[in-house]
Order: C-alpha cells, then structure tokens, then sequence
C-alpha cells in the first residue's frame, strides 16, 4: 500500500469510476455549460441594451434584449439548480459504489494483507477520506468540463469582433483555469497527502486510546496520552493552516490576473477602435463578455488547492482498491467431500522470518489431531495455512487428497471452522453474533450450539437471555464468555473440520471439561485439530504433535 501517483493518475482513475453513471455527468455538463452562457449573456445583453439606449445601431430591439435578459436569468436559476442537483446524484452514488468496492476490496486483502494494519487509519479511508471524494465528483469534473467547453464559445465569440480580443481571451482562460492551479498545486506539494496521513494517525491514536482507557487510568498516562494527542491535532491544525494559506494566495492571485486581463482586454480593443479596426460596439460588448465569463475558469483555479487534499483521499482509496491480494478466492473448480486433510513439507516465512520449516502432519477424518509447543513456535499460523489465510511457500496443504490450492474458497469455507484465541464480537445481540456462522440457524439449533460450549446456562441469566446486546467487541462480557461463545459459533456452522486453536485457554477446569467432552461426542462426525498449552486439553486427542522452531515432531 501508500503507492504514490502524480494528480492526472489519480484524477483519470477516479474519473474511470464514474462510467457507470456516464448519461447523467453529460447531463450535468450540458446543464451546467447552458446555464453559465445564460449568465453571461444577461450582461452581454445588458450591454447591447446600454448601446442601443445611447443610440449605437444594435441588431436586437430593446424589447427582444429584455425578454432574453429574463428569459436567460429563469433558465440559469433552473439549471444552477439541475445541475447542483444531478451533481450531487451522481457524487452520492459513486460513494456508495466506492465505499461498497472498497469493502470488497479489504474482504479480498483480509486477513493476509490486513494483520497489523492500523485499524483507526482504515476507518479514516472508509470514512472521511471517501466523504472528501464528493467535493471531486460533485464540484470537479463537470466544473472542468463546461470550464473546457464554455471557453472555446467564449472564445470564438469574443474573436468573432476580432481575432486578437479572441487570442486575449483565451490567453486569459488559459492562465487562470489552467496555470494557475498547476503552480498552486506544485506549491501545495505533498501538503494533501500529508495532511490525509496524519489525520488518518490521529484516528488512530485516538481509536487506541479509547480501547486502553482503562490501562491508561490504571498506569496514571492520562496526561501523557493527552499532550500526545493535542501534539498531534496541533501539528494537523498547522498543516491545515498553511493549505488555508496557499488556497487564500492563490484566489487573490487568481482575482489579480483577472483584473489584469480585463485591463488588457479594454485596452486593446479601445486601440482597434481608434486605429478603425473595429466599431465601440466590438469594445464595449467583448469587455463586458471577458469580465462576466471567468465564473468556470475561476473555479477551476480555486481546485488548485482544494484539489491537493482530495487526491491525497483518492489516493489512499486507490490504494485499498489497487491492492493485490495475498490469496486470491479460487471459484470453478468441482466441489470436494471432506474425507481428512495433511499438511506435506510445508515452509512458510512472514517475510524473512521462518516459521514453518519442512512440517508434515497427518489428520484422518474422524479424529482429534493436538498441536503442541512454545508461543512463536508456528501452531497459529499452521492453522491458518489450512484455512487458506497465507499460501505456503513450499510444500502443500491438502483436504481430502485434494491440493488446497485447487478448492473453491467458498466450499473450503463451508468444510472448516476455525476459533481463534480471541473471539471478536460485534455490538449486537448474543443470538446475532451466533448466527453469523449460520444466518438460518433456528432457535433450537442456538441453543444447541451453546449447550456444547457451555455457555447456554450463562445466557440464560441475563435480562434478555440470547437478545442482550454484547458491548463493542464483546467488553461486557469476560474472555471465557467469549471464548464459549466463538465455540458456539464453530458448533452452530456445523463444519466437519474444526481447527480450535486455545479454546480452552480463558476457561475453568468444569467449563474446559463439558467442552471437551462435547468434541469426543461428535468424533464420529468431526475432524478436529487442536492447538493448546495445557496438557489436560490434549487428553481426548488421538495423536499429538510438538512443534519446536518451526519443526514438528
């Protein structure tokens, strides 16, 4: 993740994202580029009107030129409108599009290329940095698109009285739509993304710190934790600063030039009206054309700036989407049984660290397979190259005969339950964060579950029984409720691969003993393959294996 991209990549990737909704950003631009030239001809009749009041010969009559004058502000009133309106359609509902492709994404990265990512910085893309992708979507690309459009007409208007007001005006709608803010965007440099980071740190920080509060109030590091966060937010603030700075220079520069060019504008054609080149007229209409056309160029020299802190955001979306998973999902193949499984001559290593060097194991359908060993020494991460988290680096995983690499992910899935040392609970009901394992499960099969995980008695002396809601992630409830709860869960998918790892490690004896007693019930039905320090636990196991430096034995 973080690739760096220059701001016409991020801009064109961005834009490719709005194909699907292609019809209503034409309709936008052709609405909002309608609108902009009734707003300019209000003060270009206006001048006609000034000229044929002093008796200057106009084509128009004065009632056509006030009718249109109306007729033009009525229909830039309905458009603004229209076009604000299909701007911000189509801004909301790429969001959504994009926040459900990032899902997605991390669903596709999860868990390989997520495992100790900061989790605060992955909320602030989700959130804030995707929300920053509505000022581009709404207030970008048609702004540039009719700038683009409006100015080739205005050009070819102003011209039409004579070529050298034409070359002015576009010389005029070149510097301050386009120069402009390429010079702000070079100043801001890497302001945005900067900016996006350490917003996307303090979350964060902040996240961390709410999640500890009770170590930090234990250990006295409130103050502590304190002046850090307010080092952090003061730094943010000073970056903020300096691109309110940058964006308020380039608008006064921005509103210079365009003084400027209107002075030029004036004075060149009053020299073609004394040199007989063109007629007052061709003075007074192409002036006041030049000053009430810079509405689209201007805001285009306004995204100078702007600009910087939504590619930072588009950015940091791009790279969530742009990432190659570690695994992929493997689809189409034919649907495999579960009749065992083995792990032959694995090697596996995060990064240059070898965890797994040349281990074999051997698990028969029906039986309860122990994984002993020190923490560090691989059990975890075996289990986890059996549910196809990482892919081995030599060697290969089977299930049922079967090269793990060959089964869809989806049945793979469905063969296999896997409890982790640590149970995660969303901040739900008891019974909805049971039936994520099985979202058709019935009451009775709940229940069921929890009677062999022991944790239905439990249940039932709370106010609401399987309806009291979890706080987030679980911290109303103690870790051995938790622990029987994700063993619940594994009981209610009903796998017949079940790969415990710790099950038993937040347990009491009484607890460890009906939960184990449960699993040597169902031998005939399930395969087990069981990770823990404690040797009482490895008492059902047929077969035990110790791993010690990466090596089994």
């Amino acid at each position: 993740m973080n690739k760096r991209r220059n701001g016409f990549t991020v801009m064109a990737r961005l834009i490719g994202l709005v194909k699907p909704l292609a019809g209503y950003m034409v309709l936008a631009v052709t609405m909002g580029l309608i609108g902009h030239l009734c707003a300019s001809f209000i003060t270009i009749f206006g001048g006609y009107a000034a000229a044929k009041v002093l008796g200057i010969d106009v084509s128009f009559s004065l009632a056509f030129l006030f009718v249109s004058v109306m007729l033009f502000a009525l229909i830039r009133g309905i458009l603004r409108y229209a076009e604000q309106a299909c701007n911000h359609f189509i801004a909301f509902k790429l969001l959504a599009l994009i926040r459900e492709k990032v899902f997605l994404a991390l669903r596709r990265l999860c868990p390989a290329k997520l495992e100790g990512k900061d989790k605060g910085n992955l909320i602030s893309v989700i959130t804030s940095d995707i929300e920053l992708l509505e000022v581009f979507y709404a207030h970008t690309i048609s702004p540039i698109l009719i700038a683009l459009f409006f100015s080739v007409i205005l050009c070819l208007f102003i011209g039409s009285f004579n070529i050298w007001l034409g070359i002015i005006a576009l010389a005029a709608y070149i510097t301050v739509g386009i120069i402009i803010p390429l010079i702000t965007s070079k100043f801001s440099g890497e302001d945005g993304i900067k900016f996006r980071t350490k917003s996307g740190n303090l979350s964060g920080f902040v996240l961390d710190s709410l999640r500890g509060l009770s170590e930090i109030i234990q250990y006295g590091q409130g103050n502590k934790r304190i002046d850090d966060m307010n080092a952090q937010t003061d730094a943010l603030s000073a970056d903020e600063k300096r691109m309110k700075r940058t964006a308020g220079r380039n608008q006064a520069v921005t509103n210079i030039v365009i003084l400027i060019f209107d002075l030029i504008m004036l004075f060149t054609s009053a020299m073609l009206y004394q040199n007989g080149k063109i007629e007052f007229i061709g003075v007074l209409i192409p002036t006041l054309a030049l000053m009430s056309s810079f509405g689209p160029t201007v805001a285009l020299a306004n995204l100078g700036s702007t600009l910087q802190n939504t590619f930072a955001a588009g950015n940091r979306v791009l790279d969530i989407l742009e990432e190659t998973p570690t695994v992929e999902e493997i689809s189409g193949k034919n649907e495999v049984t579960f009749t065992g499984a083995s792990a032959e001559n694995v090697t596996f290593a995060y990064g240059e660290e070898t965890i797994l060097d040349d281990v074999s194991v051997n698990i028969p359908k029906s039986s309860v397979v122990g994984i002993v060993g020190r923490s560090g020494s691989g059990k975890s991460t075996l289990l986890k190259l059996l549910m196809r988290f990482w892919k081995v680096q030599k060697g290969c995983i089977k299930i049922s005969d079967t090269d793990i690499e060959n089964i869809n992910t989806a049945d793979l899935r469905d063969m296999e339950s896997f409890v982790t040392q640590e149970t995660h609970l969303f901040h739900d009901s008891i019974k909805n964060n049971l039936r994520i394992a099985k979202l058709d499960a019935t009451d009775e099969e709940i229940e069921t579950a929890c009677k062999k995980a022991s944790v239905h008695d439990f249940i039932m002396t709370l106010p609401l029984g399987y309806d009291t809601t979890v706080g987030e992630l679980g911290d109303t409830l103690s870790g051995g409720e938790r622990q029987r709860l994700g063993l619940a869960r594994a009981f209610l998918h009903n796998s017949p691969f079940m790969l415990l790892d710790e099950p038993t490690s937040n347990l009491d004896s009484l607890n460890e003993a009906i939960i184990l007693k449960s699993l040597r019930e169902q031998k005939q039905d399930k395969t087990v393959v069981l990770v823990s320090h404690r040797q009482s636990t490895m008492r059902i196991a047929d077969k035990v294996y110790s791993v010690e430096h990466g090596r089994m034995s």
